[in-house]
């Protein structure tokens, strides 16, 4: 109970923050808003998972915008969609879910819309290539993303080896290069010429033969402890004590704090632009909670470009974001800068959450939103949240609203705020 209080209290305080003060997040998105360049950017993306009990439409044409240098919220109650979105964009959808329309696209070279590669038009091999390398996630829970049969260092080795196999074979061949090598003339030669090869070509035949026979894997154990000696570093520069004995331990060694770190770090691995948390704080305590995010905000100015954050935590979409967008039953509600969605929400849903948060006093009643989340195999027509809105219109149980921007970068899908303008 005393838990429960504590996080409410966390909570309010940041709400209050947000309602009463112009946030440094928000102060420095509006002096750069009209320099912001499009990251990423979802349009009218469309996921159904296939079920017995029939089509379940989870997604329902959802449309963001992640910019670069930003960090972009998506919140809302839990089983709204908003783990299927950054899913689906990642295009790692469970079976039986669908990807059925929509586009993906992203502009990794920060240009123009005409650089941008819709990701859902892409094959698998370069889906392969980009996560991990230049989009990376961090999942819900730890336990399941670790491997509990390796150890932490070969886990975040894996990263680099599968991503940046160039990058280790040059180092090696700079080592090699120095006046302080000991290796023998001809071996030193025959090294040479495989860390060479593998430099340019890591797929090249000479290569996938000796990956192939076991006894010739002798080439590997340089490119094994380079990559762990990068191990290491990454565990280190997230301020994790005694680097070189952690990267030894098994996963059930560890904390579930320090599991989390981990999980960062092999997000981490290869510096990607866009980092997707999902949830990555919801398993742990406050105090374990604020140094994560205090990692992220910190990474993200030091080593990331931007940061696409997934919970349901309204204080740590106030102490976190830049942007927000709000989720209801598989669509997207409201898109808004932090301080306008906390100051001056628009959708009666994005109300409804804000009123919800639990306050200070003990005699304050504590609000809930009337009715049920729909049944997504058979969803309400038109507006998803019009059987719970108290401002529900004949309109709204007729027709889907499309995104209204009723004040500069605030975004609305909503008739009866529209009509408020």
């Amino acid at each position: 109970m005393i838990f429960h209080r504590k996080g409410a209290e966390s909570a309010e305080k940041r709400r209050i923050k947000y309602k009463n003060f112009a946030p440094s997040a928000s102060l420095r998105l509006e002096k750069k808003s009209q320099f912001m360049v499009k990251l990423l950017e979802t349009e009218k993306l469309v996921t159904n998972f296939y079920t017995y009990e029939g089509v379940v439409r989870a997604l329902n044409r959802v449309s963001l915008v992640v910019d670069h240098g930003s960090t972009f919220g998506l919140v809302g109650e839990s089983g709204c969609g908003k783990s299927v979105t950054v899913r689906s964009i990642m295009r790692i959808v469970p079976e039986p879910g669908v990807i059925e329309g929509g586009k993906v696209i992203v502009y990794l070279d920060g240009k123009n819309k005409a650089a941008g590669v819709d990701l859902l038009q892409q094959s698998e091999a370069y889906m392969q290539r980009l996560r991990g390398e230049r989009i990376s996630m961090i999942f819900q829970e730890p336990n399941a993303a670790l491997n509990p049969t390796m150890s932490i260092g070969d886990q975040i080795a894996e990263s680099f080896l599968f991503h940046q196999v160039k990058q280790l074979c040059a180092k090696i061949l700079k080592d090699l290069e120095s006046p302080g090598c000991r290796s023998v003339f001809p071996l030193k030669q025959l090294q040479r010429a495989l860390y060479h090869t593998a430099a340019r070509r890591p797929d090249a035949f000479i290569i996938r033969l000796l990956n192939r026979i076991p006894l010739l894997r002798w080439w590997q154990r340089r490119l094994n402890a380079e990559a762990r000696a990068r191990a290491v570093e990454i565990v280190a520069k997230l301020g994790i004590p005694n680097p070189e004995n952690i990267i030894k331990q098994y996963p059930h060694h560890l904390s579930g704090g320090m599991k989390q770190r981990i999980v960062i770090a092999i997000a981490l691995a290869c510096s990607p632009v866009l980092l997707i948390a999902d949830e990555a704080t919801s398993n742990l305590d406050v105090t374990i909670q604020a140094q994560i995010l205090d990692l992220l905000r910190r990474l993200k100015q030091e080593e990331i470009s931007s940061v696409l954050l997934i919970t349901h935590d309204l204080g740590v979409v106030a102490e976190t974001c830049d942007r927000v967008g709000v989720m209801y039953a598989g669509n997207l509600c409201e898109v808004a800068d932090v301080k306008d969605l906390f100051q001056k929400p628009a959708h009666p849903y994005t109300q409804a959450l804000l009123a919800a948060v639990p306050k200070f006093s003990i005699e304050d009643e504590l609000k809930s939103i009337e009715g049920n989340v729909p049944n997504l195999v058979t969803p309400p027509s038109g507006c998803r949240f019009h059987p719970r809105c108290p401002h529900a219109m004949a309109v709204c149980r007729e027709a889907f609203p499309e995104m209204t921007e009723i004040e500069q970068t605030h975004l609305v899908a909503c008739y009866w705020a529209a009509t408020k303008r």
